[in-house]
């Protein structure tokens, strides 16, 4: 909440040149919803996966939606979060392998990145898996790792791998003793019974609803939505697509094995965070309109919430502290024996299963010989991914230099007051109870607001 207020410490930078000074804010490092801290950590872990974790072969991205109640049992059960994205991305990776032993290649080996997403476009609580996954399987041979590259998956074969995807999730449920989808059995709610009123926002984010105020239970108001728009909608499924009993399972996006740039870019896709600062935009009258990136079947292109309505939003987003949304598998895995002998930097050729191998991973050039980086700047992240150097004066084209790190309250006073710019940090408004649904006595939650 105090990212981007100079009132709360900033950095000095100067031209040597010309003596222009420039003062750059420090960020709030917060959780989730910070566009700046988000947009930092989502460049960062790309150049980090792209640089020492991805080897020089395709990758082909997995997306595993889920069905509504499952989204709203996940989001507050992170171990069993886990547990169905572990479900998820093993079935691909012995989808991969099965595929690698009919082309003779035996004994292969798979590895993946899967990245837990908790919202959808409409800042809705939809938590999905994005699984970055190489598209073959290595194989040792004579000492040396070869990758045998898989074919694009069949509709047939999308079908199956949904199928056993679905059970394997289901079976995991039942193991558990969670309230699936279906609504089979019963389970108790431990999100209800620890905070009801996040279970309640959480629950009418999922449906796409409004939790409190006058409006609760409302649909969500849409700009530029027609039902005639959405009958021409083409129907049906593209390539590499699978849907059935809630799941949706997609897998056309593939990067060739040389081309980094749209590599680090997928990643940078999967890392966003969930709101972007130029898409908000406020009203005259107090509302708030965020514009889609995309625009929906239906026409829709601009969402319309009241400033409650978007908190409720940001505040089922927000993940529990101290989880990992960032899971590794296979032989990109940290205790995998192979992990250390794929090349992450240096050129490869891969080769399609059943032809002469020519793509090799030699353990006598591991990848820990190359240094890693730990700790990007700002400014390097920024260059990287948008293309424009920020320590360029504006001027004269020379470099900016920091010159000091600003944090004593007194003096940040002092020269903020000097240049004319605001001295304090606006104040938080007093914590309140949250507004009551009208005609309804309970303030907490209301039994109508469950997830069908």
């Amino acid at each position: 909440m105090r990212c981007g207020f100079l009132a709360g410490g900033f950095a000095r930078f100067r031209c040597g040149s010309c003596g222009l000074d420039r003062l750059v804010p420090f960020s709030c490092k917060g959780r989730a919803v910070c566009p700046s801290c988000g947009g930092r950590r989502m460049a960062e872990r790309a150049a980090h996966l792209v640089d020492e974790v991805f080897p020089v072969v395709p990758v082909r991205q997995w997306v595993l939606s889920l069905p509504h109640r499952l989204r709203y049992v996940l989001a507050w059960d992170h171990a069993l979060c886990r547990a169905v994205s572990g479900v998820f991305v093993r079935a691909v990776l012995g989808f991969l392998r099965r595929r690698a032993r009919q082309a003779r290649a035996r004994g292969g080996r798979g590895g993946a990145v899967a990245i837990i997403q908790r919202f959808g476009a409409a800042l809705n609580l939809n938590v999905h898996v994005h699984a970055l996954v190489l598209d073959g399987v290595y194989v040792e041979e004579g000492g040396i790792l070869r990758f045998h590259e898989a074919m694009p998956p069949t509709d047939d074969q999308m079908d199956r791998l949904l199928e056993t995807i679905d059970r394997r999730v289901h079976r995991l449920l039942a193991q558990r003793g969670v309230l699936d989808d279906l609504g089979d059995g019963s389970a108790a709610d431990p999100w209800r019974e620890e905070a009801p009123v996040l279970a309640g926002i959480a629950t009418a984010s999922v449906q796409g609803r409004r939790a409190l105020g006058g409006r609760a239970g409302a649909a969500l108001r849409r700009c530029g939505a027609s039902a005639e728009l959405l009958a021409l909608a083409p129907a049906g499924r593209g390539p590499c697509h699978a849907g059935g009993n809630g799941f949706d399972l997609q897998a056309a996006v593939v990067v060739p094995p040389r081309d980094r740039a749209r590599l680090e870019r997928l990643c940078r896709y999967a890392l966003r965070p969930p709101i972007a600062a130029d898409r908000l935009h406020l009203t005259a009258d107090g509302q708030v309109i965020l514009e889609l990136r995309h625009r929906w079947a239906d026409g829709t292109t601009q969402l319309l919430f009241e400033p409650v309505e978007l908190l409720e939003r940001l505040a089922a987003l927000t993940p529990r502290p101290r989880i990992n949304l960032l899971l590794y598998y296979g032989v990109l895995g940290a205790r995998s024996a192979w992990r250390s002998r794929l090349r992450a930097r240096e050129p490869e050729t891969p080769i399609v299963a059943g032809e002469a191998p020519t793509a090799v991973a030699s353990s006598s050039h591991p990848a820990a010989a190359i240094p890693s980086r730990t700790n990007w700047l700002w400014a390097e992240l920024m260059q990287r991914s948008f293309g424009f150097d920020v320590r360029a004066c504006p001027r004269c084209g020379d470099r900016l230099e920091l010159i000091a790190l600003i944090e004593d309250p007194t003096v940040i006073r002092r020269i903020l007051s000097h240049l004319g710019l605001p001295t304090d940090v606006p104040a938080a408004r007093p914590a309140r109870p949250p507004p009551l649904p009208i005609g309804r006595p309970d303030p907490w939650y209301d039994e109508d607001m469950s997830v069908p």
